[in-house]
């Protein structure tokens, strides 16, 4: 069953590869725990998913992850009525948890500037800060970024055309900065990692294949570390979004950009701003 709702994902509803196994891996560890209970995948009740849940706040799991999670499972009941597994939806009316326990974490502007000196680290650091500061310069998702294309950058317009979730396709505004070091990369260090080989991807490792997630994650950490900060791979679409917002971008505006299908996942930034406004005022006003 779970192997049918894949390719139901994949096919079907057309999501990224990378949604399909995050949801996979969301239904593993759900049918373990109802193999706990001694109970099979297509017959469980409300009651159990309540029981799932709790059980993974009780593990610490974040908020986000959890509605992620109820998402999956959201999606293998509709694909069970489909398919006539199921006569009665277990999730009908079913409360989401709060989505933003936690507000998500951005970067000072000083913090950036620290994070992109490059400072000479190393012989691959033209392709990781062309990389970095695109992140930073258009708020693209991690997958989007290594998914970007040669022929999606267009250097005289100043635009990345970018595949977002879902297959839905939006075009993004970069900045000279990120496009400069984009162009140096491919003039200087892109030819030497492919070795003759072709690629229609903008950004190979070392052996002249497409950028990994692993590969990123390691090369991004590594700059956290010496640049003395705590990164995880959205902090900088996060820092992104907050310094738009702070310079006075409108929500619709930030909401094309990041490729929200929804505002108010958007309107979170808002409560970011707004925290930090907070702060700084406490900081530095004399009667606060």
């Amino acid at each position: 069953m779970l192997e049918g709702f894949r390719a139901y994902l994949a096919v079907e509803k057309g999501l990224s590869r990378n949604t399909v196994e995050s949801y996979s891996m969301d239904l593993s560890k759900f049918h373990d725990f109802l193999l706990s209970k001694k109970k099979k995948l297509t017959s469980f009740k409300k009651q159990d998913i309540v029981d799932f849940l709790d059980a993974l706040r009780s593990e610490g799991i974040s908020a986000s992850s959890i509605c992620r999670v109820l998402s999956s499972i959201r999606g293998l009941c509709r694909y069970f009525l489909l398919n006539g597994v199921m006569n009665e939806d277990p999730c009908e009316n079913f409360p989401s948890p709060k989505k933003w326990d936690t507000l998500p974490k951005a970067l000072s502007r000083e913090e950036v500037s620290k994070l992109l000196k490059e400072d000479g680290r190393g012989s691959l650091a033209l392709r990781d800060f062309a990389m970095l500061e695109l992140l930073y310069s258009s708020g693209l998702r991690v997958s989007e970024l290594l998914s970007l294309r040669i022929s999606d950058v267009n250097f005289e317009a100043g635009f990345l055309r970018v595949m977002g979730k879902g297959s839905k396709e939006r075009v993004v505004p970069t900045n000279p900065r990120a496009l400069g070091k984009v162009k140096k990369y491919i003039t200087e260090l892109r030819p030497k990692l492919l070795k003759g080989r072709h690629s229609e991807y903008l950004f190979v490792t070392s052996r002249g294949r497409p950028m990994t997630r692993q590969r990123f994650w390691q090369a991004l950490k590594l700059y956290g570390r010496l640049a003395g900060i705590k990164l995880t791979p959205h902090t900088l679409r996060h820092s992104f979004a907050t310094h738009m917002l702070e310079g006075g971008a409108d929500l619709r505006s930030l909401q094309k950009m990041l490729g929200h299908s929804d505002i108010s996942t958007t309107q979170v930034y808002t409560k970011v701003s707004m925290d930090r406004a907070k702060r700084i005022y406490s900081q530095h006003h004399p009667r606060a």
